[in-house]
């Protein structure tokens, strides 16, 4: 199969021929249908967080089952299934307590310096990716990485759900249980605060102030959901925010993985609000904040893939699309090639797109 592989950080992706075995115990092999380019696979392509190298990176997608090893019992050839690098063992003492996003089994999953069984014509060892490595025709992975849907569910915009969506969908809804009435900021309309902006709307908040420098992006957003727009261009966004709440929100999203940004988004609190980080800030920076505003029972908390149970949420939000509610086509700025995934991490980078996925055999 073809697979694009990192092998330096701050280099172009290289189309390679890799091969994978049949699969075995607890294993599926998928055929690749759609993957999703991240910004996450983009702070590894830069090496702002550290992965061994090469690898075949990627790990928001959806794709058709191939063929299954012994003990599946979950699918089976022809499922269309929706990926997670969330890979859970049911059984650790988070899964055991409704945590199975911080599943601690290593048994499930393969640790940053573990190799697979992709092979290659290389003598380096080819790395496996947060589990998945979907830039890539097919996949091997545990069986306890994927999510069955409905076959009516476009595989294109499905794979937006593995990442992008339920990261910032699972951040509103289950990581800060946002509530009917109460005021949301989201800092950043990328394709995960787009989510957070659409997640908010369907768990009735009153008030959605969208953030970003970007007119378009702010233009949809107010599609998606939200009820504000502020624009950093403008002057201090905690001001903004503040002035345009009388006070603060109560809950805060930020999405951007920058230092300033998590600052502003727990400054713009009012009392007993939540500040969430969903962004990737940087591997080993620090965040500043006043002392002072913890007397007011002001909280910030961390939210990893969005809280999720998958296999719950994901198809919940399949069905919120097939009802109109999760507005998915809006969010592809370009379908890709995979000999074209460059082009698209440019355009990432530059700000020119809100999400683009490579699809395969086109």
């Amino acid at each position: 199969m073809k697979a694009a592989v990192l092998h330096e950080v701050n280099k172009p992706l290289v189309i390679e021929d890799v091969s994978l075995p049949k699969p075995g115990p607890r294993e599926v092999l998928i055929r690749t249908s759609v993957a999703g380019l991240c910004h996450s696979d983009l702070h590894f392509m830069e090496g702002l967080y550290p992965h061994p190298l090469p690898a075949v990176l990627g790990h928001e997608s959806a794709g058709i089952v191939e063929q299954v090893g012994s003990d599946v019992t979950y699918v089976k050839p022809g499922d269309h299934v929706v990926t997670c690098l969330s890979v859970f063992c049911g059984t650790c003492d988070n899964c055991a307590t409704g945590r199975t996003v911080l599943c601690t089994d290593t048994t499930v999953k393969l640790l940053p310096g573990v190799s697979n069984r992709m092979q290659w014509s290389k003598p380096e060892k080819l790395h496996q990716f947060l589990n998945l490595s979907s830039f890539a025709e097919q996949m091997l992975v545990h069986e306890n990485a994927i999510v069955k849907i409905r076959k009516e569910m476009p595989l294109d915009l499905a794979a937006l759900i593995g990442c992008g969506v339920i990261t910032g969908y699972g951040a509103v809804v289950n990581t800060a249980k946002v509530t009917a009435g109460e005021t949301v900021a989201v800092i950043g309309c990328g394709g995960v605060g787009m989510a957070a902006i659409n997640g908010a709307q369907i768990a009735g908040a009153g008030r959605i102030i969208a953030i970003d420098t970007n007119p378009a992006k702010l233009q949809l957003a107010t599609k998606l959901g939200a009820t504000d727009i502020v624009n950093p261009a403008d002057g201090d966004v905690v001001k903004q925010v503040r002035d345009l709440t009388n006070g603060g929100v109560h809950h805060s999203f930020e999405v951007l993985g920058r230092k300033e940004t998590a600052e502003q988004a727990f400054g713009m609190l009012a009392s007993g609000g939540t500040a969430t980080i969903v962004g990737m800030i940087p591997f080993g920076q620090k965040i500043e904040l006043h002392g002072f505003d913890f007397l007011r029972e002001r909280r910030i908390q961390g939210s990893s893939m969005g809280s999720n149970h998958f296999r719950v949420d994901m198809p919940r939000l399949v069905d919120f699309y097939l009802r109109g509610r999760l507005h998915l086509e809006d969010w592809i700025s370009a379908k890709l090639k995979l000999s074209e995934i460059n082009e698209g991490f440019a355009n990432m980078k530059a700000g020119k797109t809100l999400r683009s996925v490579i699809v395969f055999d086109s």
